[in-house]
């Protein structure tokens, strides 16, 4: 495939550059904006050489063109300006649905840090690895940088994720990212409340809330007002809506601060306003709804494990066809942050072993060579969990495949939730998310099991379920 050609065929696809607000890539899409989709020719861009298929969700034109995304969109970057700003009137006048804005946000957030996400979380599992079967010492050298490497990111989130957020709001990046810095700042850190419950230059002044489900031990206050402080290493929301707020607050600062001292007073005022304002409305509020979902997630994973399992492991790939797995992720992370643990978005890691099960019994029962030419490289990307090239390309368009494939996954995902099993970090994909599911404390133990053989039983049924269905369809066929 020429990726070059593949770009060129794509901009014109959509309607050409003066089509496009912005497009970014995750690892198997370009997710553009359009300014009218209407434009785009979905049909003829489906037959371009490289392009799995066309989706249209969440606010997104979404080009489906498999693992070589990131040198298809570097082509597209060097043919258009593939990432200016937005028109403001066009901007103004869009009219997505609620949850269409949601998934635009989120993806728009999380899709640049994916990548380096994911390998912070293998790198985690590695660590986890090497101390388990007791390669490097405990308190060593090697095992410092290691974990330095592995939970830099992880303790810098908010740093990261307010960068794309500042990004999406249109706020000063730098400011935004100073915000952030702050919530991660040492002395911070340290009076979070796991970290402060034993220090006793910051007894306990007095707690609000007492009694309640929000009760807060007041340590520290800001002039007299009493700070709520939370632990926002790893957090998620408090960062997105302070960028939110952030952006709101320069635009009134620009307004009124004279051009001449704009540089460094709109900054300074800004952070004025926005580092007490989070630390003291913004965090707590944030924390407690993220610390609320987390309980509604855990909820449903106490109802019934199994269940739960079936649910996440049977709908995943139908979540993944239509780009809704997106509005999941943050949920993973929330509870990576506050319990230490996933124990619910975790539950599809079988999902693309049952789908590689069900490619390869297509290669072994089809005679269609294009079948069997796409079914080789949708195999080995699935192997490593992207499976997109797998779905659109192989499963879905058979139909039964994908039907086996699904009911092999939600049988995984029961198998994972009555063994227990969670993911201790975001690690990677596919046979790299396995050293993420090894419990820092015990190493190997049932959740661990559990995953290796939910895996394996994904692979078989999804095998044998497409395998059984074919012949099914087979009888049909030659009985009409």
């Amino acid at each position: 495939m020429n990726e070059q050609q593949c770009a060129q065929d794509i901009l014109s696809g959509v309607g050409g550059s003066k089509n496009i607000k912005s497009v970014v890539h995750c690892m198997t899409r370009l997710r553009f904006h359009l300014y009218d989709e209407k434009l785009a020719q979905t049909d003829i861009i489906k037959g371009i050489d490289g392009v799995v298929t066309v989706i249209q969700s969440g606010g997104q034109y979404q080009v489906v063109v498999g693992t070589q995304v990131a040198k298809i969109y570097e082509a597209l970057a060097k043919l258009t300006d593939v990432n200016r700003e937005k028109d403001s009137a066009q901007e103004a006048t869009e009219k997505n649905s609620l949850f269409n804005r949601f998934i635009d946000l989120i993806s728009s957030i999380f899709t640049p840090t994916l990548g380096v996400l994911a390998a912070s979380g293998m790198i985690k599992g590695l660590v986890a690895v090497l101390t388990t079967f007791h390669v490097v010492e405990q308190n060593s050298g090697t095992l410092i940088i290691l974990m330095a490497t592995g939970d830099a990111l992880f303790q810098s989130l908010p740093i990261f994720l307010g960068y794309n957020a500042a990004k999406k709001f249109k706020a000063n990046i730098f400011i935004v990212m100073a915000i952030a810095a702050a919530m991660v700042y040492p002395a911070i850190t340290g009076l979070a409340p796991l970290a402060v419950a034993n220090n006793e230059q910051f007894p306990v002044l007095y707690t609000l809330f007492k009694g309640s489900v929000i009760e807060a031990p007041i340590r520290i206050t800001f002039f007299g007002i009493p700070v709520i402080m939370m632990s926002y290493a790893s957090s998620v929301i408090p960062i997105i809506l302070s960028a939110y707020v952030s952006a709101k607050v320069e635009v009134f600062f620009q307004k009124i601060i004279p051009d001449v001292v704009k540089m460094f007073l709109v900054p300074f005022f800004s952070l004025l306003v926005m580092v007490p304002l989070t630390f003291l409305v913004i965090g707590p509020i944030s924390t407690w709804a993220g610390d609320f979902l987390g309980a509604l997630t855990s909820s449903l994973y106490n109802f019934s494990p199994i269940i739960t399992g079936m649910f996440m492991g049977g709908f995943w790939q139908i979540f993944v066809m239509f780009g809704l797995h997106w509005g999941l992720i943050p949920i993973k992370l929330l509870n990576l942050g506050t319990q230490g643990f996933d124990n619910v978005i975790s539950l599809g890691l079988g999902c693309s072993f049952a789908q590689i099960g069900a490619v390869l019994a297509v290669y072994c029962l089809t005679k269609d060579k294009k079948a069997k030419t796409l079914s080789i490289p949708a195999f080995i990307s699935g192997i490593f969990g992207i499976t997109e090239p797998a779905i659109y390309g192989v499963t879905l368009p058979l139909k039964y495949p994908f039907y086996a494939s699904c009911v092999a996954g939600s049988v995984a995902g029961g198998i994972l939730g009555y063994c227990k099993t969670a993911a201790y970090s975001s690690g990677g994909l596919g046979i790299f998310a396995f050293p993420s599911y090894l419990s820092p404390s015990q190493g190997i133990d049932t959740g661990f099991i559990g995953a290796l053989v939910a895996t394996v039983v994904a692979f078989i049924l999804g095998f044998v379920l497409t395998f059984l269905l074919s012949k099914q369809r087979q009888k049909r066929s030659f009985s009409n």
